[in-house]
């Protein structure tokens, strides 16, 4: 039988052939056409919220299968604005995450206008429903080089420190429903009460309700 008919009846009736050894690629670079240039030249600083958010995807294995996880990071506080699980690695996943970050931010009254999106090169953040829905917003997405993790460092810190304190930590995972469910309580527990020391040994949240108080005070002054 021929390797493509194999591939074709695993795909309708959803089995996969267990690989030992070996972890996803969640990297799949994206063709070269009109690929953005890196804004942020592994310069991971912000001045104020919503000037740069770093995207990246990461892996969890379970007894049901691979999870997929998203993340959106805002550099400023190191707060996550949006994330998303799945066990499929599709733009819809990256997708999710980025318009929850959005989702978030004008909730609260935020403009992400002119905002920098910085992420690998995969094909996922190089889709055209995602470029369409940075665009819509006015943001500016930014691309690493080929094969350097430095480029896109701080995003994979994250996914470093999600798997050491969750992930690693308290399974095996059952599927995608514990996963998500456990990665939405790190989510809160690291915006809201995890201690950075990058950040003096405050939140993420308490950085950001302190800037932006400061600046409702500074434009009440004026």
């Amino acid at each position: 039988m021929a390797r493509c008919t194999v591939e074709r009846l695993c795909r309708e009736l959803g089995v996969r052939g267990t690989v030992r050894g070996r972890y996803p690629r969640t990297t799949k670079p994206s063709p070269e056409t009109n690929r953005p240039g890196d804004l942020v030249r592994r310069d991971f600083t912000a001045t104020a919220p919503n000037r740069l958010w770093v995207a990246d995807l990461t892996y969890v294995r379970t007894e049901s299968g691979w999870v997929y996880v998203a993340f959106i990071l805002d550099v400023f506080a190191r707060m996550i604005v949006g994330w998303q699980t799945s066990t499929r690695m599709y733009t819809d996943l990256a997708l999710d995450a980025l318009n929850m970050g959005l989702w978030t931010r004008k909730r609260a009254g935020q403009n992400v206008s002119g905002l920098k999106h910085h992420s690998d090169r995969g094909v996922q953040y190089r889709a055209l429903r995602y470029t369409q829905a940075l665009e819509e917003v006015d943001a500016v997405a930014s691309v690493g080089s080929k094969g350097d993790s430095f480029d896109n460092a701080m995003a994979e810190a994250l996914n470093s420190l999600y798997k050491a304190e969750l992930i690693h930590l308290d399974g095996p995972w059952a599927g995608r429903e514990d996963v998500e469910a456990a990665t939405a309580d790190w989510v809160h527990w690291f915006n809201t009460e995890r201690l950075h020391s990058m950040l003096d040994y405050q939140t993420p949240a308490e950085i950001e309700a302190t800037h932006f108080a400061e600046n409702q005070t500074i434009g009440n002054a004026a």
